[in-house]
């Protein structure tokens, strides 16, 4: 279970941030309310949530989520892959401090961001994406061995993140689309795939036995619906237009 959550609101220079796809730009105060409504989400789940403000500086760092790892035992703080974030990452270390009595680090020449990360129980599977290549995740595995937490390494060639396109919903059930269908490392799971039209719903979190996902599709809601959770659809579509999902804008632990 969960009890605390770190989110940072949007700046008004996230029109400025780093996207691959062609959705257009987003619009800020469109993606205030929309941001509001996500923490309200997250505070249903029982769960208490430290809001950061905006950093103009920074177009992309309401993206909480790839600036660190959080573990049971301990968090990372990562080095992204995009130049443009590295400062994010030494901004979220003062705030984990007052969770966290051990802090770790990916150094240079290694490159990690945690929208590459997918935790099950005490393992972490980690993509090698555009973003996060082999020795960021080498030294990952070796933090977590420290800490009594394995960890392996997933290749993409598609996707942004490997949470892009995976998400864990805890008692085995498992979100799935894309190029992931047909890896042997997910076959274990209890998976429900994400027709191709919805993948933006693989992006979802698991909250205290809720379910966060992106509002507008409708047969992954259902099948999400017959787990038995507890379903909150939130609209992230300004996010969207950055390469950002449901699980992209919180730190969950």
């Amino acid at each position: 279970m969960f009890k605390h959550t770190i989110v940072r609101r949007p700046a008004a220079t996230l029109m400025h941030g780093l996207t691959s796809v062609d959705l257009g730009r987003p619009d800020y105060l469109t993606a205030q309310v929309q941001h509001q409504c996500y923490i309200d989400a997250l505070l249903s789940c029982d769960v208490d949530v430290t809001v950061l403000p905006p950093r103009e500086d920074f177009p992309d760092s309401c993206f909480v989520e790839d600036v660190a790892l959080c573990t049971p035992h301990c968090a990372v703080i990562t080095r992204p892959g995009a130049d443009s974030r590295r400062g994010e990452a030494e901004l979220i270390g003062t705030t984990l401090q007052r969770f966290y009595s051990s802090l770790e680090s990916i150094t240079a020449p290694g490159t990690l961001e945690a929208g590459d990360v997918m935790m099950v129980g005490t393992h972490f599977y980690i993509g090698l994406s555009a973003r996060t290549n082999e020795e960021g995740a080498r030294q990952l595995i070796q933090i977590l061995q420290r800490h009594g937490m394995s960890g392996s390494m997933v290749k993409m060639a598609e996707m942004l993140h490997l949470k892009t396109g995976l998400s864990y919903l805890e008692h085995n059930h498992l979100l799935i689309t894309g190029e992931f269908l047909h890896l042997d490392e997910f076959k274990s799971f209890n998976r429900i795939e994400v027709p191709a039209e919805e993948a933006y719903a693989a992006n979802s979190i698991w909250v205290n036995d809720s379910v966060i996902m992106p509002a507008g599709h409708p047969y992954t809601a259902e099948q999400v619906r017959k787990l038995g959770y507890r379903l909150i659809e939130v609209d992230t579509r300004e996010f969207q237009k950055l390469d950002g999902g449901v699980s992209c804008l919180s730190l969950r632990f």
